[in-house]
């Protein structure tokens, strides 16, 4: 079981697991559980493509927009919040610069499956009945991150606390040899006394809240609330039977 971060970690890892985790706490992931317990599809798509108009129209889904450009037209966006607003749509095209360009990227080769501080139990308990987490069938876990000014990585703690709820699972469900970063990620999370009320005074955490969106905060900190296992299955994330 390994841990790494951002998109040139999950390139790195690609290649050498059975099965790949994103995580991208706020808000890709949670967005991407919110839709999926609605029974949507969700695309991941590139940040700012031009070409994400024309792919939604491809594969006949609605196209979520960023978070202030929602109207009465275009009710999703990457606001878990808005998403459970919004009118139900079968088939969701999701664009972000971190979770969602990660999972995109993956999408040919390993297994990827989206986790979040909400569905992280269900994610854990499920790599560990399916057999991976051990050295026939190895996993990486992926914290997606932030990003500075310059477009450089900025790591985040609700993505760690993230990567490390799954770990911790995992390792109580059949999963063998964590990295020391696998382990500590882990430690993190099982060591926090309020990893909720943590990312919330995170730095990503205030930044939303102070930018008006602390309903987006509130749902990414509702831990271990979901069932629901994200798998990406022909280029959207599916619910896991």
């Amino acid at each position: 079981m390994r841990v790494e971060w951002g998109p040139v970690g999950a390139e790195r890892l690609a290649g050498d697991v059975a099965c790949l985790v994103v995580v991208d706490v706020l808000s890709f992931t949670t967005a991407v559980t919110v839709a999926v317990e609605a029974g949507t599809q969700v695309f991941p798509y590139r940040w700012q493509d031009d070409s994400a108009a024309g792919f939604a129209e491809q594969v006949d889904a609605a196209l979520a927009v960023g978070r202030r450009g929602v109207t009465e037209a275009s009710p999703w966006s990457l606001s878990p919040a808005a998403l459970r607003r919004a009118p139900f749509t079968p088939r969701l095209v999701l664009p972000s610069p971190n979770g969602s360009a990660i999972a995109a990227a993956a999408a040919e080769g390993s297994t990827v499956v989206a986790a979040s501080l909400r569905n992280a139990t269900a994610v854990g308990r499920w790599l560990g009945a399916h057999g991976y987490g051990t050295i026939e069938r190895p996993v990486g876990v992926i914290a997606a991150g932030e990003r500075w000014p310059d477009g450089s990585l900025r790591p985040a703690l609700e993505d760690l606390l993230g990567a490390g709820a799954v770990i911790a699972v995992l390792l109580e469900y059949g999963g063998e040899v964590p990295s020391p970063e696998a382990a500590m990620a882990a430690a993190a999370f099982t060591g926090a006394p309020d990893p909720g009320a943590a990312v919330v005074s995170s730095s990503s955490g205030r930044e939303l809240i102070e930018g008006g969106y602390a309903e987006d905060v509130a749902v990414a900190t509702e831990l271990g609330v979901s069932r629901v296992v994200p798998v990406l299955t022909d280029g959207a994330f599916v619910g896991a039977g």
